[in-house]
Protein backbone atom coordinates (compact mmCIF):
# COMPACT_ATOMS: atom_id res chain seq x y z
CA UNK A 1 0.00 0.00 0.00
CA UNK A 2 1.56 3.55 -0.78
CA UNK A 3 2.49 5.80 2.35
CA UNK A 4 0.13 8.53 1.33
CA UNK A 5 -2.74 6.66 0.49
CA UNK A 6 -2.06 5.06 4.49
CA UNK A 7 -1.42 8.86 5.31
CA UNK A 8 -4.85 10.03 4.14
CA UNK A 9 -6.95 7.21 5.40
CA UNK A 10 -6.26 7.66 8.69
CA UNK A 11 -6.70 11.74 8.27
CA UNK A 12 -10.06 11.02 6.82
CA UNK A 13 -11.00 8.47 9.39
CA UNK A 14 -10.48 11.11 12.04
CA UNK A 15 -12.61 13.75 10.20
CA UNK A 16 -9.84 15.86 9.85
CA UNK A 17 -10.41 17.25 6.60
CA UNK A 18 -10.94 21.37 6.75
CA UNK A 19 -8.74 23.48 3.65
CA UNK A 20 -5.94 23.94 5.87
CA UNK A 21 -5.56 20.35 6.50
CA UNK A 22 -6.07 19.82 2.59
CA UNK A 23 -3.46 22.22 2.12
CA UNK A 24 -0.81 20.62 4.71
CA UNK A 25 -1.80 16.65 2.60
CA UNK A 26 -0.46 18.73 -0.66
CA UNK A 27 2.88 18.17 0.98
CA UNK A 28 2.79 14.63 0.70
CA UNK A 29 1.96 14.51 -2.61
CA UNK A 30 5.00 15.72 -4.11
CA UNK A 31 5.97 12.74 -1.82
CA UNK A 32 4.46 9.83 -3.84
CA UNK A 33 6.66 8.87 -7.01
CA UNK A 34 5.01 6.42 -7.86
CA UNK A 35 1.88 8.18 -9.46
CA UNK A 36 4.84 10.87 -11.12
CA UNK A 37 6.57 8.07 -12.40
CA UNK A 38 3.40 5.90 -14.02
CA UNK A 39 3.94 3.33 -11.37
CA UNK A 40 0.77 1.12 -10.34
CA UNK A 41 0.10 -2.08 -8.03
CA UNK A 42 1.48 -2.94 -4.65
CA UNK A 43 3.69 0.52 -3.99
CA UNK A 44 5.52 2.38 -1.30
CA UNK A 45 7.22 5.15 -1.85
CA UNK A 46 9.72 7.89 -0.16
CA UNK A 47 10.67 11.61 -1.03
CA UNK A 48 13.60 9.83 -3.60
CA UNK A 49 12.08 6.28 -4.28
CA UNK A 50 9.16 4.06 -5.47
CA UNK A 51 9.43 0.50 -4.36
CA UNK A 52 7.66 -2.06 -6.17
CA UNK A 53 6.12 -4.94 -4.64
CA UNK A 54 5.14 -8.29 -6.48
CA UNK A 55 5.11 -12.16 -5.85
CA UNK A 56 3.96 -15.64 -6.54
CA UNK A 57 2.99 -18.64 -4.69
CA UNK A 58 1.68 -21.92 -6.23
CA UNK A 59 1.23 -25.00 -4.82
CA UNK A 60 1.06 -28.56 -6.73
CA UNK A 61 0.01 -32.19 -5.93
CA UNK A 62 0.17 -35.04 -7.58
CA UNK A 63 -0.86 -38.66 -6.32
CA UNK A 64 -1.45 -41.90 -7.86
CA UNK A 65 0.73 -45.02 -10.19
CA UNK A 66 2.49 -42.68 -12.64
CA UNK A 67 6.36 -43.60 -12.03
CA UNK A 68 7.05 -45.66 -15.26
CA UNK A 69 7.59 -44.01 -18.74
CA UNK A 70 6.70 -45.32 -21.81
CA UNK A 71 8.64 -43.54 -24.73
CA UNK A 72 6.00 -42.55 -27.87
CA UNK A 73 8.69 -40.82 -29.79
CA UNK A 74 12.45 -39.96 -30.04
CA UNK A 75 15.05 -39.04 -32.41
CA UNK A 76 19.25 -38.95 -31.66
CA UNK A 77 20.09 -35.40 -31.06
CA UNK A 78 23.78 -34.34 -31.60
CA UNK A 79 25.93 -35.55 -28.85
CA UNK A 80 22.83 -35.69 -26.24
CA UNK A 81 22.06 -39.36 -27.95
CA UNK A 82 18.82 -40.31 -28.51
CA UNK A 83 16.37 -37.61 -26.80
CA UNK A 84 12.99 -38.37 -26.01
CA UNK A 85 10.49 -36.13 -27.76
CA UNK A 86 7.71 -37.55 -25.94
CA UNK A 87 6.98 -40.16 -22.99
CA UNK A 88 3.64 -40.91 -21.18
CA UNK A 89 2.69 -42.20 -17.47
CA UNK A 90 2.47 -45.59 -17.31
CA UNK A 91 2.24 -47.68 -13.64
CA UNK A 92 5.49 -48.65 -11.54
CA UNK A 93 6.13 -52.27 -11.60
CA UNK A 94 7.98 -52.39 -8.19
CA UNK A 95 6.80 -54.68 -5.83
CA UNK A 96 5.42 -53.99 -2.53
CA UNK A 97 4.24 -51.02 -3.78
CA UNK A 98 2.21 -48.49 -5.98
CA UNK A 99 1.40 -45.55 -4.24
CA UNK A 100 2.96 -42.42 -5.65
CA UNK A 101 3.29 -38.76 -4.80
CA UNK A 102 4.78 -35.98 -5.47
CA UNK A 103 4.44 -32.48 -3.79
CA UNK A 104 5.66 -28.88 -4.66
CA UNK A 105 5.54 -25.18 -3.73
CA UNK A 106 6.81 -22.21 -5.89
CA UNK A 107 7.36 -18.92 -4.54
CA UNK A 108 8.98 -15.81 -5.20
CA UNK A 109 9.30 -12.14 -4.56
CA UNK A 110 10.32 -9.42 -6.43
CA UNK A 111 11.46 -5.95 -5.96
CA UNK A 112 11.55 -3.01 -8.11
CA UNK A 113 13.14 0.91 -6.41
CA UNK A 114 12.76 3.45 -8.96
CA UNK A 115 13.87 6.73 -8.91
CA UNK A 116 13.98 9.51 -11.49
CA UNK A 117 16.96 10.49 -13.37
CA UNK A 118 18.18 12.20 -16.34
CA UNK A 119 18.51 9.60 -18.55
CA UNK A 120 14.94 7.85 -17.28
CA UNK A 121 13.82 5.79 -14.84
CA UNK A 122 16.69 4.14 -12.66
CA UNK A 123 15.97 1.14 -10.64
CA UNK A 124 17.38 -1.65 -9.22
CA UNK A 125 15.62 -5.06 -9.52
CA UNK A 126 15.86 -8.07 -6.79
CA UNK A 127 13.92 -11.49 -7.10
CA UNK A 128 13.93 -13.78 -4.66
CA UNK A 129 13.00 -17.81 -5.95
CA UNK A 130 12.28 -21.06 -4.50
CA UNK A 131 11.23 -24.21 -5.30
CA UNK A 132 10.47 -26.93 -2.12
CA UNK A 133 9.71 -30.39 -3.31
CA UNK A 134 9.56 -33.81 -2.15
CA UNK A 135 8.67 -36.89 -4.57
CA UNK A 136 7.87 -40.71 -2.90
CA UNK A 137 7.58 -43.35 -5.27
CA UNK A 138 6.00 -46.99 -3.80
CA UNK A 139 5.61 -44.89 -0.80
CA UNK A 140 9.50 -44.33 0.34
CA UNK A 141 10.98 -40.77 -0.20
CA UNK A 142 12.87 -40.82 -3.36
CA UNK A 143 16.14 -39.81 -4.45
CA UNK A 144 17.58 -37.38 -3.12
CA UNK A 145 18.03 -35.82 -6.56
CA UNK A 146 14.31 -34.95 -6.40
CA UNK A 147 14.09 -33.71 -3.17
CA UNK A 148 14.22 -29.88 -3.17
CA UNK A 149 14.57 -27.14 -0.38
CA UNK A 150 16.51 -24.20 -2.05
CA UNK A 151 15.02 -21.65 0.43
CA UNK A 152 15.39 -18.45 -1.10
CA UNK A 153 17.99 -18.05 -3.64
CA UNK A 154 18.90 -14.45 -5.92
CA UNK A 155 17.09 -15.31 -9.30
CA UNK A 156 17.70 -11.76 -10.15
CA UNK A 157 19.77 -8.89 -9.25
CA UNK A 158 20.41 -5.99 -11.36
CA UNK A 159 20.39 -2.28 -12.08
CA UNK A 160 18.98 -0.63 -15.10
CA UNK A 161 18.17 2.70 -16.46
CA UNK A 162 16.17 4.51 -19.12
CA UNK A 163 13.17 5.01 -20.57
CA UNK A 164 13.30 4.31 -24.37
CA UNK A 165 17.17 3.04 -24.15
CA UNK A 166 17.60 0.75 -21.30
CA UNK A 167 20.79 -0.31 -19.99
CA UNK A 168 21.10 -3.15 -17.87
CA UNK A 169 23.81 -4.59 -16.06
CA UNK A 170 23.73 -7.47 -13.17
CA UNK A 171 22.06 -11.04 -12.87
CA UNK A 172 19.39 -11.20 -15.26
CA UNK A 173 17.70 -13.27 -17.78
CA UNK A 174 18.54 -13.25 -21.74
CA UNK A 175 17.23 -10.86 -24.17
CA UNK A 176 17.76 -13.47 -26.44
CA UNK A 177 14.03 -13.79 -28.11
CA UNK A 178 12.40 -17.25 -28.82
CA UNK A 179 9.18 -15.87 -29.53
CA UNK A 180 6.60 -16.02 -32.40
CA UNK A 181 7.14 -20.05 -32.58
CA UNK A 182 3.75 -21.85 -30.95
CA UNK A 183 1.56 -23.94 -33.38
CA UNK A 184 -1.95 -22.79 -32.92
CA UNK A 185 -3.43 -26.41 -33.21
CA UNK A 186 -4.62 -27.28 -29.75
CA UNK A 187 -2.58 -31.02 -29.02
CA UNK A 188 0.57 -28.48 -30.22
CA UNK A 189 3.35 -30.61 -31.89
CA UNK A 190 5.26 -33.11 -30.28
CA UNK A 191 9.23 -31.45 -30.63
CA UNK A 192 7.61 -28.01 -30.45
CA UNK A 193 6.24 -29.05 -26.80
CA UNK A 194 9.18 -30.21 -25.64
CA UNK A 195 9.93 -28.87 -22.22
CA UNK A 196 9.10 -25.37 -24.41
CA UNK A 197 6.73 -24.27 -27.17
CA UNK A 198 8.40 -23.73 -29.82
CA UNK A 199 11.67 -24.29 -31.96
CA UNK A 200 14.16 -24.19 -29.48
CA UNK A 201 13.88 -26.47 -26.25
CA UNK A 202 14.59 -25.58 -23.24
CA UNK A 203 16.43 -28.79 -21.79
CA UNK A 204 20.23 -28.99 -21.38
CA UNK A 205 21.03 -29.40 -25.14
CA UNK A 206 19.54 -26.12 -26.48
CA UNK A 207 20.41 -24.27 -23.02
CA UNK A 208 24.80 -25.20 -24.39
CA UNK A 209 23.95 -23.48 -27.25
CA UNK A 210 21.66 -20.31 -26.74
CA UNK A 211 22.11 -17.31 -23.91
CA UNK A 212 20.41 -18.25 -20.80
CA UNK A 213 21.63 -15.00 -18.83
CA UNK A 214 23.62 -14.59 -16.00
CA UNK A 215 25.85 -12.31 -15.15
CA UNK A 216 25.12 -9.48 -18.34
CA UNK A 217 25.58 -5.90 -19.42
CA UNK A 218 22.43 -5.32 -22.05
CA UNK A 219 21.16 -2.22 -23.82
CA UNK A 220 18.14 -2.26 -25.33
CA UNK A 221 16.61 0.58 -27.53
CA UNK A 222 13.35 1.60 -28.88
CA UNK A 223 13.75 2.70 -32.68
CA UNK A 224 10.50 3.84 -33.49
CA UNK A 225 7.52 2.99 -35.39
CA UNK A 226 7.33 -0.58 -33.54
CA UNK A 227 11.08 -1.18 -34.66
CA UNK A 228 13.74 -2.34 -31.84
CA UNK A 229 17.07 -3.66 -31.42
CA UNK A 230 19.16 -5.10 -28.55
CA UNK A 231 22.50 -5.54 -27.65
CA UNK A 232 24.10 -7.68 -24.55
CA UNK A 233 27.12 -9.57 -23.20
CA UNK A 234 25.77 -12.86 -21.13
CA UNK A 235 27.19 -15.27 -19.23
CA UNK A 236 29.81 -12.85 -18.11
CA UNK A 237 30.65 -15.27 -15.22
CA UNK A 238 31.32 -18.23 -17.64
CA UNK A 239 33.31 -17.84 -21.46
CA UNK A 240 30.71 -15.32 -22.22
CA UNK A 241 28.06 -14.99 -25.24
CA UNK A 242 27.28 -11.81 -27.00
CA UNK A 243 23.76 -11.31 -28.14
CA UNK A 244 22.11 -9.42 -30.88
CA UNK A 245 18.32 -8.87 -31.11
CA UNK A 246 16.30 -6.91 -33.47
CA UNK A 247 12.51 -7.09 -33.59
CA UNK A 248 8.88 -5.80 -34.91
CA UNK A 249 5.62 -5.76 -33.42
CA UNK A 250 3.07 -3.63 -35.33
CA UNK A 251 -0.69 -3.86 -35.77
CA UNK A 252 -0.57 -7.12 -37.55
CA UNK A 253 2.72 -8.48 -37.12
CA UNK A 254 5.60 -9.42 -34.80
CA UNK A 255 9.01 -10.21 -36.09
CA UNK A 256 12.23 -10.93 -34.79
CA UNK A 257 15.46 -12.68 -35.21
CA UNK A 258 18.14 -12.74 -32.58
CA UNK A 259 21.63 -14.08 -32.86
CA UNK A 260 24.07 -15.64 -29.96
CA UNK A 261 28.24 -16.31 -30.62
CA UNK A 262 29.34 -17.82 -27.18
CA UNK A 263 32.69 -18.86 -25.55
CA UNK A 264 34.22 -14.94 -26.76
CA UNK A 265 35.83 -14.14 -23.30
CA UNK A 266 38.21 -16.76 -22.79
CA UNK A 267 39.98 -16.57 -25.61
CA UNK A 268 40.62 -20.46 -26.13
CA UNK A 269 38.79 -23.48 -27.99
CA UNK A 270 36.49 -24.97 -25.83
CA UNK A 271 33.18 -26.42 -25.53
CA UNK A 272 31.65 -22.85 -24.84
CA UNK A 273 32.27 -22.09 -28.67
CA UNK A 274 28.94 -22.06 -30.24
CA UNK A 275 26.30 -19.87 -32.51
CA UNK A 276 22.93 -20.05 -31.81
CA UNK A 277 20.06 -18.05 -34.52
CA UNK A 278 16.31 -17.66 -33.97
CA UNK A 279 13.76 -15.81 -35.77
CA UNK A 280 9.97 -16.15 -36.07
CA UNK A 281 6.98 -13.83 -36.95
CA UNK A 282 2.88 -13.68 -36.51
CA UNK A 283 0.69 -12.43 -38.95
CA UNK A 284 -2.61 -11.25 -38.06
CA UNK A 285 -5.12 -10.93 -40.97
CA UNK A 286 -8.58 -10.12 -39.96
CA UNK A 287 -10.05 -14.29 -39.43
CA UNK A 288 -6.65 -15.88 -40.36
CA UNK A 289 -3.25 -16.00 -38.56
CA UNK A 290 -0.32 -17.52 -39.79
CA UNK A 291 3.23 -18.04 -38.39
CA UNK A 292 6.83 -19.68 -39.11
CA UNK A 293 9.52 -19.86 -36.79
CA UNK A 294 13.21 -21.36 -37.67
CA UNK A 295 16.38 -22.14 -35.12
CA UNK A 296 19.81 -22.78 -36.29
CA UNK A 297 22.80 -23.80 -34.11
CA UNK A 298 25.96 -25.38 -33.01
CA UNK A 299 29.67 -26.04 -32.39
CA UNK A 300 32.11 -23.08 -33.94
CA UNK A 301 34.77 -25.88 -32.96
CA UNK A 302 37.38 -26.77 -35.39
CA UNK A 303 36.23 -30.29 -36.50
CA UNK A 304 33.24 -30.33 -34.35
CA UNK A 305 29.77 -30.78 -36.48
CA UNK A 306 27.45 -30.71 -33.95
CA UNK A 307 24.46 -28.23 -35.03
CA UNK A 308 20.65 -28.23 -35.09
CA UNK A 309 18.24 -26.61 -37.59
CA UNK A 310 14.58 -26.65 -36.42
CA UNK A 311 11.76 -25.01 -38.21
CA UNK A 312 8.01 -24.99 -37.84
CA UNK A 313 5.02 -23.26 -39.91
CA UNK A 314 1.74 -22.88 -38.17
CA UNK A 315 -1.82 -21.53 -40.08
CA UNK A 316 -5.83 -20.43 -37.92
CA UNK A 317 -8.54 -19.56 -39.71
CA UNK A 318 -11.47 -18.63 -37.61
CA UNK A 319 -15.54 -19.10 -39.53
CA UNK A 320 -18.13 -18.10 -37.49
CA UNK A 321 -18.67 -21.23 -34.67
CA UNK A 322 -15.34 -23.02 -35.96
CA UNK A 323 -11.62 -22.19 -35.62
CA UNK A 324 -9.53 -24.66 -37.93
CA UNK A 325 -5.18 -25.15 -37.76
CA UNK A 326 -2.63 -26.80 -38.97
CA UNK A 327 0.82 -27.28 -38.26
CA UNK A 328 3.88 -29.13 -39.28
CA UNK A 329 7.39 -29.11 -37.84
CA UNK A 330 11.14 -30.44 -38.84
CA UNK A 331 14.13 -31.01 -36.39
CA UNK A 332 16.98 -32.13 -37.46
CA UNK A 333 20.90 -32.39 -35.91
CA UNK A 334 24.23 -33.27 -36.50
CA UNK A 335 26.47 -35.03 -34.35
CA UNK A 336 30.22 -34.00 -33.98
CA UNK A 337 31.07 -36.99 -36.33
CA UNK A 338 28.61 -35.34 -38.70
CA UNK A 339 26.25 -37.94 -38.97
CA UNK A 340 22.80 -35.97 -39.13
CA UNK A 341 19.03 -37.24 -37.68
CA UNK A 342 16.15 -35.97 -38.81
CA UNK A 343 12.42 -35.94 -37.74
CA UNK A 344 9.25 -34.52 -38.87
CA UNK A 345 5.53 -33.77 -37.96
CA UNK A 346 2.31 -32.67 -38.32
CA UNK A 347 -0.61 -31.69 -36.54
CA UNK A 348 -4.10 -29.90 -36.69
CA UNK A 349 -7.58 -28.91 -35.46
CA UNK A 350 -10.99 -28.38 -35.62
CA UNK A 351 -12.56 -26.44 -32.99
CA UNK A 352 -16.20 -24.73 -32.27
CA UNK A 353 -17.91 -22.67 -30.20
CA UNK A 354 -21.36 -24.82 -29.32
CA UNK A 355 -22.93 -22.16 -26.99
CA UNK A 356 -22.08 -19.49 -24.59
CA UNK A 357 -19.13 -20.87 -22.79
CA UNK A 358 -19.34 -24.30 -24.37
CA UNK A 359 -16.88 -25.13 -27.39
CA UNK A 360 -15.04 -28.25 -28.20
CA UNK A 361 -11.68 -29.22 -30.06
CA UNK A 362 -10.83 -31.99 -32.27
CA UNK A 363 -7.38 -32.62 -33.36
CA UNK A 364 -3.93 -35.29 -33.64
CA UNK A 365 -0.41 -34.38 -34.00
CA UNK A 366 2.44 -37.12 -35.19
CA UNK A 367 5.75 -37.41 -35.41
CA UNK A 368 8.31 -39.84 -37.11
CA UNK A 369 12.41 -40.07 -38.31
CA UNK A 370 13.15 -40.11 -42.46
CA UNK A 371 14.45 -43.26 -42.09
CA UNK A 372 11.73 -45.92 -42.90
CA UNK A 373 10.93 -48.44 -39.88
CA UNK A 374 12.24 -46.13 -37.25
CA UNK A 375 8.83 -46.07 -35.54
CA UNK A 376 6.61 -42.87 -34.89
CA UNK A 377 4.60 -41.43 -32.23
CA UNK A 378 0.86 -39.91 -32.71
CA UNK A 379 -1.98 -38.53 -30.54
CA UNK A 380 -5.53 -38.12 -31.10
CA UNK A 381 -7.60 -36.21 -28.78
CA UNK A 382 -11.35 -34.86 -28.21
CA UNK A 383 -11.78 -31.93 -25.76
CA UNK A 384 -15.10 -30.39 -24.49
CA UNK A 385 -14.46 -26.81 -22.11
CA UNK A 386 -17.78 -25.82 -21.08
CA UNK A 387 -17.37 -22.63 -18.18
CA UNK A 388 -20.35 -23.91 -15.68
CA UNK A 389 -20.47 -19.85 -13.91
CA UNK A 390 -18.11 -16.73 -14.16
CA UNK A 391 -15.17 -18.82 -11.95
CA UNK A 392 -15.78 -22.64 -12.71
CA UNK A 393 -14.63 -24.11 -15.98
CA UNK A 394 -14.64 -27.82 -16.28
CA UNK A 395 -12.20 -29.54 -18.97
CA UNK A 396 -13.00 -33.08 -20.10
CA UNK A 397 -10.77 -34.73 -22.73
CA UNK A 398 -10.41 -38.16 -24.24
CA UNK A 399 -7.77 -39.42 -26.42
CA UNK A 400 -5.14 -42.08 -27.54
CA UNK A 401 -1.45 -41.97 -27.78
CA UNK A 402 0.18 -44.28 -29.91
CA UNK A 403 3.49 -45.38 -31.81
CA UNK A 404 4.01 -47.38 -34.72
CA UNK A 405 6.30 -51.23 -35.17
CA UNK A 406 9.92 -50.32 -34.97
CA UNK A 407 11.77 -52.61 -37.40
CA UNK A 408 15.35 -51.78 -37.68
CA UNK A 409 17.97 -51.54 -34.96
CA UNK A 410 16.64 -51.85 -31.67
CA UNK A 411 13.04 -54.11 -32.95
CA UNK A 412 9.53 -52.90 -31.09
CA UNK A 413 6.03 -53.65 -31.34
CA UNK A 414 3.59 -50.86 -31.71
CA UNK A 415 1.56 -49.57 -29.03
CA UNK A 416 -0.90 -47.97 -28.58
CA UNK A 417 -2.71 -46.49 -25.22
CA UNK A 418 -6.36 -44.75 -24.33
CA UNK A 419 -6.58 -41.96 -21.89
CA UNK A 420 -9.28 -39.84 -20.14
CA UNK A 421 -9.09 -36.81 -18.54
CA UNK A 422 -11.47 -34.16 -16.54
CA UNK A 423 -10.26 -31.14 -14.74
CA UNK A 424 -12.23 -28.49 -12.69
CA UNK A 425 -10.57 -25.10 -12.21
CA UNK A 426 -11.97 -22.33 -9.97
CA UNK A 427 -10.96 -18.80 -10.54
CA UNK A 428 -13.20 -17.03 -7.71
CA UNK A 429 -11.14 -13.38 -8.22
CA UNK A 430 -8.56 -11.59 -6.39
CA UNK A 431 -5.30 -13.21 -8.28
CA UNK A 432 -6.93 -16.69 -6.96
CA UNK A 433 -7.10 -19.99 -8.87
CA UNK A 434 -7.20 -23.47 -8.17
CA UNK A 435 -8.11 -26.85 -10.03
CA UNK A 436 -8.00 -30.60 -9.21
CA UNK A 437 -8.65 -32.89 -12.11
CA UNK A 438 -7.61 -36.72 -13.28
CA UNK A 439 -6.07 -38.66 -15.84
CA UNK A 440 -6.38 -42.26 -15.99
CA UNK A 441 -5.35 -44.72 -18.97
CA UNK A 442 -5.77 -47.90 -20.53
CA UNK A 443 -1.94 -48.85 -19.25
CA UNK A 444 -3.21 -49.31 -15.78
CA UNK A 445 -1.44 -45.47 -14.91
CA UNK A 446 -3.60 -42.75 -12.66
CA UNK A 447 -2.71 -39.52 -11.55
CA UNK A 448 -5.24 -36.98 -9.34
CA UNK A 449 -3.47 -33.12 -9.39
CA UNK A 450 -4.75 -30.35 -7.13
CA UNK A 451 -2.95 -27.30 -7.98
CA UNK A 452 -3.94 -23.38 -5.91
CA UNK A 453 -1.80 -20.37 -6.62
CA UNK A 454 -2.06 -16.66 -6.13
CA UNK A 455 0.13 -14.07 -7.15
CA UNK A 456 0.38 -10.17 -6.27
CA UNK A 457 1.71 -7.11 -7.84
Amino acid sequence: MKLKSLILGSVAAAGLSTSGFAADLGVLTSMDLCNDLGLSGLTISSADNCLQISGSVSYEMNFGNFNGKTVISSLPLGNAGVVVIKDIDAPDTVAGGTNEWNSKVESWLKFVGTASSDFGPARAVIKLKNENKSVFVNGILGAAGDQKNNLFFMDEAYVQVGDATVLSAGKKGSIFNKGDDEPFNFTGLFAASKEDKGVIGSDEYYKAFTATGGHVIQLESDFGNGIGGKIGLEKIDAAGTLVGVLQYSGDTVTAHISAAAGGILDGIATAADTYAIHAGFTGTFDAFKIRGALAAGGSTLAGDQTSYLNGLVSAQGTFDMFTIAASAEVLSSTTAAGVRSTGYGFGGSIGAKVSEGVSVNLGGRYFGQDVSGSGAGYQVAAQLVAALSETITVTGEVGVYGKTERTIAVVAPALSDVYGSATLAWAPGGGFTSSVGATVQQNGAYKVTFKAAKAFQ
